[in-house]
């Protein structure tokens, strides 16, 4: 009434928050709206009043979680009569007789925070922002570290699955890059890295997760299983690391990187920029979290394996090649989320990169072929139906020869041939430099030509230009100390 002294009804109403048509029934009255002798009644007849205590009720009664615009739909199939405007009518009925008659609901409880006291964890999958490495799409997820007081984030790229492996060295290089270890470390159930697990090997690697957080001084804890938002301090932080990261992506304007360790670089200067926004705090928790042990905990898992007359072993789905010497011996493998490092004794070997089985359940294959190119040698029509074939062909062009070989003669042939190549580019170091000519040669429609292509990287020592070298004899070097010395 105030603004009405010197506005419109219209304009008033507007100043007030009311409607106009608000604004004209509160200017016509006499009294005020609290001293009117009965309340305002509705001014038009309620169109679901015949069907919202007989049918809706019961409905959502019966169904506690369905949605109004399932119970609309469901109300106009039986009676085609309703107008389609009644739609929010429902939608308002439904929250209002919810509030009132609904199930008792969870409560979010908010917490206090003290520096230095928890750190959470988990991993996000990474599939959606079609992250590739060498053109070729990479299947990975992102183990996430952070520090709940001050925000200080941690990630590290995992190229496999939720493990126990991912965890501790995830858990590990975060910690170790902050530089101390908070009171408590919380992750979800770990159902994801005990899966397919017999109760033996997940007894085993709770022990192994238990003993990880007691040499970091932490205590370890877990949010209920299935309840995402008693881990909330680092489900929420994955959307804003993600976000951050497609906008890193969407700035550099390429989304495929040259190798892993670019990619990991590329995560590790995204994270970088979020800590430096929280620099102040980081450093404040920093001086209050426990000290670190001497050195890391083990974050492999020791499996011994026997090398059979394959020419490798099997573990985990995924059949490794080694040299064939080694058939017959039982190996130490420590198992890392990205590589396998081989032990004989107490004798390190050598590293393979990690193979993942097919998500179907077949069987993957890491195999190298210099590690077989001997036998296959002696044994080449092998090559045809070996189960490995694809993956032991080093580049696409030798399998493109291959095919190329088959198609146009015999597969003895073919096999032959094709085993020379690569025998050429094992003996010679040729490997790459060889695919280009033969890419070459199958570009311009003609098969590999094996006699020129021995002779271009493996020539006949008979066609060798002689060099002869004249020795400069040791006397002339005496002129040129004597020289020096004057």
């Amino acid at each position: 009434m105030k603004n009405r002294q010197s506005a419109t009804v219209t304009v008033a109403a507007a100043k007030a928050g009311f409607s106009p048509a608000t604004g004209y029934r509160l200017a016509k009255a006499t009294v005020l709206p609290s001293e009117q002798d009965r309340p305002r009644e509705r001014r038009r007849p309620d169109p679901i009043a015949a069907i919202f205590e007989s049918e809706i009720v019961p409905l959502l009664q019966s169904a506690p979680k369905i949605r109004p615009i399932a119970v609309f739909e469901e109300m106009r199939r039986r009676h085609p009569d309703l107008p389609p405007g009644i739609r929010r009518t429902i939608e308002r009925r439904i929250q209002a007789w919810r509030a009132l008659n609904g199930p008792e609901r969870e409560v979010i409880f908010r917490q206090t925070h003290e520096p230095g006291r928890l750190g959470l964890s988990d991993f996000t999958e990474m599939a959606n922002l079609g992250v590739r490495i060498g053109g070729l799409p990479l299947d990975h997820r992102l183990y996430h570290f952070r520090l709940i007081w001050s925000g200080f984030e941690h990630a590290h790229v995992v190229l496999g699955g939720e493990s126990y492996v991912a965890l501790a060295e995830g858990l590990q290089n975060a910690l170790w890059a902050i530089g101390g270890a908070p009171a408590e470390h919380r992750s979800d159930s770990l159902s994801a890295a005990f899966r397919n697990l017999g109760r033996e090997a997940r007894g085993d690697l709770t022990r192994r997760y238990d003993e990880l957080c007691r040499d970091y001084g932490m205590t370890p804890s877990r949010n209920n299983r299935g309840v995402a938002h008693e881990n909330g301090g680092i489900e929420s932080a994955h959307g804003h690391l993600k976000a951050a990261i497609r906008d890193a992506l969407l700035l550099r304007n390429d989304a495929d990187f040259a190798d892993l360790p670019a990619y990991r670089r590329f995560i590790d200067e995204v994270v970088s920029r979020i800590n430096r926004r929280n620099a102040a705090r980081i450093d404040a928790e920093r001086v209050v979290l426990r000290p670190l042990p001497d050195r890391r905990s083990a974050d492999w898992e020791d499996i011994i394996v026997a090398v059979t007359s394959s020419g490798g072993f099997t573990l985990r789905k995924v059949f490794y090649s080694v040299p064939s010497r080694l058939i017959g011996h039982r190996l130490r493998v420590r198992l890392h989320d990205d590589r396998l490092d081989l032990f004989i004794g107490g004798s390190f070997l050598m590293t393979l990169p990690r193979g993942r089985a097919a998500p179907s359940g077949a069987h993957g294959h890491v195999v190298d072929y210099r590690h077989v190119i001997h036998s296959l040698r002696r044994k080449p029509m092998a090559l045809l139906g070996l189960v490995y074939r694809d993956q032991l062909f080093p580049r696409p062009a030798y399998r493109r020869a291959f095919d190329a070989l088959v198609a146009a003669g015999p597969p003895r042939a073919a096999c032959k041939l094709t085993v020379e190549l690569l025998a050429i580019a094992h003996e010679r170091a040729c490997e790459a430099e060889l695919a280009d000519c033969i890419d070459t040669d199958l570009d311009e429609g003609r098969l590999p030509d094996l006699d020129a292509l021995r002779r271009r990287f493996n020539p006949d020592p008979a066609s060798l230009p002689a060099i002869a070298v004249d020795l400069v004899p040791l006397s002339a070097y005496d002129l040129l100390l004597s020289g020096g010395a004057a």
